[in-house]
Formats: structure tokens, sequence, C-alpha cells
């Protein structure tokens, strides 16, 4: 009896404990999980846009944009275009099925802070908030919303309607005395 208990010690799954935690609500809001499904889908279609439009002409991204304005980066900017189209093409998917959803708006993230950038220096505030430009909108408006959807990806995740959904399930090992 006491080999079979020492060895009980000694094995850690035969100690692990799970606790199943339950949303304050006690149900699921389907309509919240609809809201950020559809919103996950949406942007992550639009951003496979921005990357095919880079490969499109990726020399005259590379000249008139990384070339430009991003002189500081090291290496030909033909392979930053490259890397932004890859990123804008490739991430959507992890995104969108939910594999790898965090890493991937972070990639997304990524990309959209150095279009910031780019607006910013380019343009400027232009008024921000209260002026009224020219074209109705701020040229650097569909960078910032994007940005912000890919830093709430990241920080909460893809949402219960996912590939590979979080568990509501935590195991820890106690330790053992």
């Amino acid at each position: 009896m006491a080999q079979s208990k020492n060895s009980n010690l000694n094995d850690p799954d035969s100690q692990k404990v799970e606790v199943v935690v339950q949303s304050p609500e006690g149900e699921v809001n389907i309509l919240g999980e609809l809201s950020i499904f559809v919103l996950r889908i949406s942007f992550s279609l639009l951003m496979v846009h921005h990357g095919l439009e880079k490969l499109s002409d990726p020399g005259g991204f590379a000249e008139f944009v990384v070339g430009k304005y991003f002189s500081f980066l090291p290496g030909d900017p033909v392979i930053w275009t490259y890397m932004a189209a890859v990123t804008q093409i490739v991430c959507p998917i992890g995104l969108a099925t939910g594999v790898l959803a965090r890493l991937s708006s972070l990639g997304l993230l990524s990309t959209m802070v150095f279009a910031l950038y780019f607006h910013f220096i380019d343009t400027g505030l232009e008024g921000f908030p209260f002026a009224v430009v020219e074209n109705h909108n701020y040229i650097f408006e569909l960078s910032a919303i994007y940005a912000a959807i890919s830093f709430y990806f990241l920080c909460a995740g893809p949402g219960r309607l996912s590939l590979f959904r979080k568990s509501n399930k935590i195991t820890y090992y106690p330790k053992g005395t």
C-alpha cells in the first residue's frame, strides 16, 4: 500500500485538479458571440484584400511607401513589402479560424502600427478629432480602426465560435508535501 501511495505522489497526473470556470451570466451570450464571429470574419477578409493589393504592385509599394517612409528599416524595401503582404494574407486565416488567433492578431496589429506611422508622417493628424476634412474622413482612420480591432482580438481572443476555442477548464498541480 505504501508503494502505490508513493507512486501516486510521484505521478503528476494523479494530483491534478481541474476547475471549471462558469461565466458570470451562467449562459452564453449567443448574439454577442455571433457579433464577434462576424467581426472576426469580415475583418479577416478585408485584411486579405490589403495583402493582395500589396502583391499586385510590390515594386511600387516598396518604392513609394517602404523606401520613402521606412528608410530606417534594414534591407531591401521589397522584402519588407512581401513580409507585410504575407502577414496580411496568412494572419487573417489564423484569426478567422481561431487557430493561433492571438498571434495572428499581433501580426496584423504590427502591420497597422506601421500603417498608422506612415499616415501620420504623410498627412499628420489633419485636425483630429474636430476637423471636417476634404474627403470627410481622416486618412489614418481606416488604419486606426484596423489597429483597434487587431488589439481587441489580441487581448480577448477569437471568441467561442472558433475551431480551437479555449475551454473553461483550468488545470493546476498542487505542490505535494
